[in-house]
């Protein structure tokens, strides 16, 4: 009998207004999946070969797309995929200090070379008290007061990773607290990279599990609030949105530092997922326009998305002349070292989404950041 994982997935039918709820199963062998409807006690779909899951997809609190259902993972379906996929998987708190956040395409590179996956990420800007509760255990220490000073002074990058042991993993890419230290003995590392000193060391880790709990419940609330706030600033700028496909195929880090490399300064960025009707809502100035317009909706609400707001002057057409051609094979031909030349597949995965209409870069950047029932700041992995 071929192995299978199985999974317990709650898909919101739109049309019903009702969740409902499945058993997923994934075969490994062959790439295919079968899903039961556990109300109706029956067959929904039989098992079918689909190359979209990947088994690196497949852990409680993500998200997947099956034939246009966006599935949530909420639980294992038996024993034996929850003792083969998830006994090593943990979540851990990253934050890049404000001495590093240009440098986060670097990081969010880093962090997948390790076998990390980025599930939730938002900059920033902590108040002092914002920061002196989240240090509140150094309250005691010497250097608690100028600690809280530097991670105040400027916007920080908030992540959640998560994979095996990610705790000790990420403490291992960041290396030596004193950056000195690291980059003596771990030049590689992190803060060997990008460090100044003890205080001014790149990044912050969590040093347990519950620590990791506390400090991403203080800027990922799982109840009520959303944290700390975004940074959008809704002036002098443009909105961009790292598609789906692109974080699936681990270009984050790359896109990110082609943009600063650039000159362009990302003022925001937060990770999140947008339903159909959003997406519809968000693309409608292409309805009618391109042809392509429902299969740029499929791909925007395909999985998790990173939204920017890029600030600079005239924004929306130098950032929209450096993305390119929205044909990556055209953006190739023409102008090779654009964004969608570099990292696009096609018209519809082309890496990046840009606002296209001068007047429309501050609509766009509010219609993200702005507006909570597009964006939803706790978790990219999560409806």
């Amino acid at each position: 009998m071929d192995e299978r994982f199985a999974f317990l997935a709650e898909w919101y039918d739109p049309s019903a207004a009702l969740l409902r709820r499945y058993q997923l199963l994934y075969y490994p062998k062959d790439g295919s999946v079968e899903m039961f409807d556990m109300k109706n006690q029956r067959t929904f779909l039989r098992r079918t070969k689909f190359d979209e899951i990947h088994p690196e997809d497949l852990f409680v609190g993500n998200r997947v797309n099956v034939f246009s259902r966006q599935l949530n993972l909420i639980g294992y379906g038996d024993q034996y995929t929850a003792n083969k996929l998830g006994s090593k998987k943990e979540r851990t708190l990253a934050m890049i200090k404000p001495d590093a956040v240009t440098k986060v395409g670097d990081v969010i590179q880093m962090i997948y070379d390790a076998n990390l996956i980025v599930t939730k990420a938002k900059m920033t800007k902590l108040t002092w008290k914002q920061a002196a509760d989240f240090y509140t255990e150094h309250q005691s220490k010497s250097f608690f007061n100028n600690l809280v000073q530097f991670v105040s002074s400027g916007p920080v990058i908030a992540m959640e990773l998560m994979g095996d042991e990610a705790v000790s993993t990420w403490r291992k890419v960041l290396g030596p607290t004193d950056s000195g230290v690291a980059q003596k003995d771990a030049a590689n590392s992190l803060r060997g990279q990008f460090g100044t000193d003890g205080t001014k060391n790149a990044g912050h880790g969590s040093d347990s599990l519950a620590s990791a709990a506390r400090e991403l419940e203080f800027f990922f609330p799982s109840t009520t609030g959303h944290g700390p706030s975004n940074t959008a600033m809704y002036s002098d700028c443009t909105c961009s949105i790292i598609k789906p496909h692109a974080i699936s195929e681990v270009l984050t880090g790359k896109i990110l530092k082609s943009i600063i490399e650039n000159g362009f300064e990302i003022s925001a960025l937060q990770m999140f997922n947008m339903d159909r009707v959003n997406a519809e809502e968000f693309l409608e100035v292409y309805k009618g326009v391109v042809a392509e317009y429902a299969n740029m909706v499929d791909e925007l609400c395909s999985g998790p998305c990173m939204a920017l707001e890029i600030h600079a002057t005239d924004s929306p057409r130098t950032f929209r002349d450096f993305c390119g051609p929205a044909d990556p094979e055209i953006a190739r031909h023409l102008r090779p070292t654009t964004l969608r030349a570099l990292y696009g597949k096609n018209k519809v995965q082309n890496a990046v989404h840009c606002t296209d209409l001068p007047e429309d870069g501050i609509l766009e950047v509010i219609s993200v950041f702005a507006v909570k029932k597009i964006l939803d700041p706790t978790n990219a992995y999560k409806a």
